[in-house]
């Protein structure tokens, strides 16, 4: 570098460039770092790197003086990489190190510019992705758009990076803030080159009905469906999408369950765009109960699909799903997540209501849950929190304070499928009299003995043990003639399915630590009628870190693929993704990894 007067002036320097069978594999080039100083920008086969120039005289670097800036990035990968694009003539600024550790302005520069856009980790938090834009200056126009070229390139070789993407935005989401938080996250995808069709939704149930309504010829045309809102939307939005496009047969069922519904549910095999039946319009419901069908689908849009994917930015109440498939409830981390086209499968639960209320006729009606599907304590708590809609998300405090004051149990038999390498953590009793003596720990793994579902988890890319379509009907599980049925009786403040762990705010280990995102398998808890102080023991317990609320005797706790449910009093109504669902009678079965993601599972 010379200097003129007090401007520093970069001399172009050659470097040599390596080529294997023909393609360039290493360039590099002499360029001004802004707020870093001049630099060697160099481009490797996965990624960028650079290394500050220093004079040899003394070890004092003429132009800056600066001797380490060890603090500060020198290279990124191109899969952290989302765009880099000229910014033209303008300001580059220099740095020094003083002698009080810190980087101090000491010169500006007026040369061609292009950024690079990216990302670091978050150093306190590592599931939190920040955005780091690098900008590189030179007194040259073309070496510029060279490296602008050559980055975006290799960026373009990225697989799995979308480039059209249907965005749902629901405005009164969590706080109200759904279309502030789009706004906060769109220059990311506008720098990615990636286009959005923006829905935004101006009343309960739209979103539902656009992505039922929409053909696979168009859908066809998305590389996937990015929703802005908390999980009841994500739910919405999955239910119109899987409404007339999953085929599947409903879940098998214990034969005492099969014969008080009518249903021979072990050899005919139904399905749901031909023989479900939708529920009469009900104004206490979720308006997708009263939703119109639609048959006019076209049949290429099978599931499970390798290419279709949902996004979620967290704007809801709670974001249960994005904290277990990104680690953060975080706009930004997920935004990078989905233009950066990372992918993670997800299991789905079908639960099927089979009666409203005890008097009334079977109709079958399908939903889909992502993340939880819960009774008792949990369905009345979305009951009371509907009511309170004006208070926001604090309205689930307020809920959830009044039910558990309230403490109610309910009389219930729920029907499991054994698995046959569960370890029980507790008995099947279902009388639940000796709960008052002691509460004393089950056999259930210790903290240190789970399996938590993190990046590039073992268990989550495990091959299925179940079989598909294999000499038996479509299931997630074994066939029939494999499978063993328990049952639990009793009184019950709340009856749990989790699908995912559901990390949130007030239970930042979930309410099952180890349970994964795509292994197959719901975490069936159910809470036996207790002492009110025994309940609240298992409440701290799951607003703990570190803590157990499984370990405790009226806690049944059971991995299984499917289950029943039936209920024996009046009242019955379940909690399903945030969304209000009344049900006497239901099944479920679980689904291993049928959509996808733009996720990777959380870092920590």
């Amino acid at each position: 570098m010379e200097r003129d007067g007090d401007e520093c002036i970069p001399v172009e320097k050659s470097h040599p460039i390596s080529r294997i069978d023909g393609e360039v594999s290493g360039l590099s080039s002499t360029l001004l770092l802004d707020h870093v100083g001049e630099v060697l920008l160099t481009i490797n086969s996965d990624g960028l790197s650079w290394k500050l120039l220093e004079s040899s005289d003394n070890g004092e670097s003429i132009c800056f003086g600066i001797k380490l800036l060890s603090k500060v990035a020198t290279e990124i990968k191109f899969s952290d990489v989302y765009a880099a694009e000229s910014i033209n003539y303008g300001i580059i600024h220099g740095s020094s190190l003083s002698s009080a550790g810190r980087y101090l302005l000491v010169h500006k520069s007026e040369m061609y510019r292009f950024s690079v856009h990216g990302f670091q980790r978050s150093k306190t938090q590592p599931s939190v992705w920040v955005l780091a834009v690098y900008t590189f200056g030179h007194k040259d126009i073309q070496t510029c758009q060279m490296w602008v070229n050559r980055i975006n390139d290799a960026i373009n070789l990225e697989v799995g990076r979308p480039k059209n993407l249907m965005v749902f935005i629901h405005p009164r989401s969590g706080k109200g803030n759904g279309c502030k938080i789009w706004d906060m996250v769109a220059p990311i995808f506008s720098h990615a080159k990636v286009k959005t069709k923006l829905i935004v939704t101006q009343r309960a149930g739209e979103a539902f009905d656009v992505m039922a309504s929409t053909s696979n010829n168009e859908l066809n045309l998305y590389d996937g469906v990015v929703t802005v809102g908390g999980d009841g939307f994500f739910n919405e939005i999955l239910n119109g999408f899987l409404k007339s496009r999953h085929k599947a047969s409903f879940p098998l069922a214990p034969s005492d369950f099969v014969h008080s519904i009518g249903y021979n549910g072990s050899s005919v095999v139904h399905y749901l765009n031909e023989t479900v039946t939708e529920a009469s319009h009900n104004e206490d419901q979720s308006p997708l109960l009263s939703s119109s069908r639609h048959n006019d689908h076209d049949p290429d849009l099978l599931l499970p699909n390798e290419w279709f994917r949902f996004g979620l930015i967290p704007a809801g109440s709670t974001d249960a799903i994005v904290m277990c498939t990104t680690g953060a409830r975080d706009p930004v981390t997920s935004a990078l997540h989905i233009v950066l086209g990372r992918k993670v499968c997800l299991d789905l639960a079908q639960v099927v209501r089979w009666k409203t209320t005890p008097v009334s006729k079977v109709e079958p009606y399908v939903r889909y849950a992502a993340s939880f599907a819960g009774y008792g304590f949990y369905g009345d708590v979305i009951t009371e929190s509907e009511k309170l809609r004006w208070m926001g998300p604090k309205r689930y405090d307020y809920a959830g304070t009044k039910v558990f004051l309230r403490h109610r149990s309910y009389q219930a038999e729920i029907a499991y499928l054994e698995v046959k390498s569960e370890e029980k953590n507790s008995t099947s009793d279902s009388d639940g009299s000796d709960l008052v003596s002691r509460v004393q720990e089950s056999s259930s793994p210790s903290v240190s003995e789970r399996v938590v579902c993190r990046v590039n988890c073992k268990v989550c890319n495990t091959k299925p043990i179940h079989n598909h379509r294999v000499g038996c009907r479509s299931t997630p599980y074994s066939c029939p003639g494999e499978m063993r049925w328990l049952k639990s009786k009793g009184r019950y403040i709340s009856v749990g399915a989790a699908i995912i762990s559901n990390r949130n705010e007030r239970a930042p280990d979930g309410l099952v630590a180890d349970a994964h995102l795509s292994d197959g398998f719901l975490h069936l808890i159910l809470i036996k009628d207790c002492p009110h102080a025994y309940y609240l023991w298992h409440l701290t317990q799951l607003a703990r870190k570190g803590g157990n609320p499984l370990n405790f005797k009226f806690v049944e706790h059971h991995k299984t693929p499917a289950f029943t449910f039936t209920s024996m009093g009046n009242e019955s109504v379940w909690n399903l993704d945030g969304e209000r669902l009344q049900a006497h009678k239901l099944s479920a079965q679980v689904f291993r990894g049928l959509v996808n993601l733009f996720a990777t599972g959380p870092e920590v």
